[in-house]
């Protein structure tokens, strides 16, 4: 049983389907890479090598992938080319990180804040309404604050999110200074008995140094109000982009401490197998998954059910 202990047979179903078109690339290249074998060799590890890199797991975590595999088969001489499945499902679970709490689980500190980092068009407004709106329907009170003011779609898009879901948003509009909207949003939430803050940051990754001193700077406010704010800082990633989302990850880790993930978009992309590489050379976990359009389709990381969902032949 996966970390959920409830893992829904409706949301089961729905990852199944949103990784479907990632199992399905990844077996018939697989299948491919078997085929007349009857035993595990050097030449099937090497076509298996060429799968897991063409399904985006990335060469790094595909090197090491193999090498685990390689050593079983060297411990146990002649392997059935049968259990080549069961191998990579035990390895590539081994690699990954579960989510650590659910939506409804108590937090350490009230308000718990999560701060959301990302480039524009991987689905960060998108996602931090599905979080706002999974948190409340969990029992939480639930506020946002509109601090990507580099742009007043931003801000529109986060205000439609807050009236759809029924939370509380602070809002200064566009150009107002990101830190001074954060700082208001932790007032107003200390005042009010929140829960959860979510905070949405300005996704620009044309300067670095900008993106981190601006980073640097609403954390450093936040801290004032409530120590170790933030809790979580949460990077959104589009795992339709492959190896550009991983890319991404090693852009936003080198500019601020980004100790949870989102991956969105993995329904309709033959790229999910990207979740594997990502959770293994970062060391962050995976906290939430995008796996379709509704609000319930962001969900909470379990390796377990995305493992057996993503090998499921």
């Amino acid at each position: 049983m996966g970390l959920l202990g409830l893992f829904s047979k409706e949301k089961k179903e729905k990852l199944e389907k949103g990784l479907f078109v990632t199992r399905q690339g990844f077996f018939s290249r697989l299948s491919k890479a078997i085929m007349g074998k009857a035993f595990i060799d050097q030449e099937v590890l090497a076509n298996l090598e060429e799968v897991l890199i063409s399904s985006d797991v990335g060469v790094e975590t595909t090197l090491k992938i193999i090498g685990k595999i390689e050593q079983r088969v060297e411990q146990q001489k002649r392997v059935d080319i049968a259990q080549i499945n069961t191998m990579l499902r035990e390895e590539v679970a081994a690699l990954m990180t579960n989510s650590d709490s659910g939506w409804g689980a108590p937090r350490s500190v009230k308000p718990w804040v999560i701060m959301v980092v990302g480039v524009n068009g991987v689905g960060k407004t998108t996602t931090i309404g599905k979080m706002a709106y999974q948190f409340k329907a969990a029992g939480k009170k639930v506020m946002l604050g509109a601090a990507d003011t580099f742009r007043a779609a931003a801000v529109d898009q986060l205000i439609i999110w807050s009236e759809r879901v029924g939370v509380p948003i602070v809002s200064q509009g566009m150009n107002a200074d990101p830190a001074s909207v954060a700082f208001d949003t932790l007032s107003s939430a200390l005042t009010r008995d929140i829960d959860i803050v979510i905070i949405d940051t300005a996704g620009r990754l044309h300067n670095k140094v900008n993106l981190m001193n601006e980073l640097g700077k609403i954390r450093k406010v936040m801290s004032k109000l409530i120590p170790d704010a933030p809790h979580e800082v949460l990077l959104v990633l589009d795992g339709s982009t492959g190896q550009n989302a991983i890319e991404q990850c090693r852009q936003f880790t080198a500019a601020t401490d980004v100790n949870s993930l989102a991956v969105t978009k993995l329904d309709g992309t033959a790229k999910g197998g990207v979740v594997i590489g990502i959770s293994d050379q970062f060391k962050i976990p995976v906290n939430y998954i995008g796996v379709g359009e509704k609000m319930e389709d962001l969900q909470l990381f379990d390796k377990t059910e995305f493992v057996d969902s993503l090998f499921k032949q």
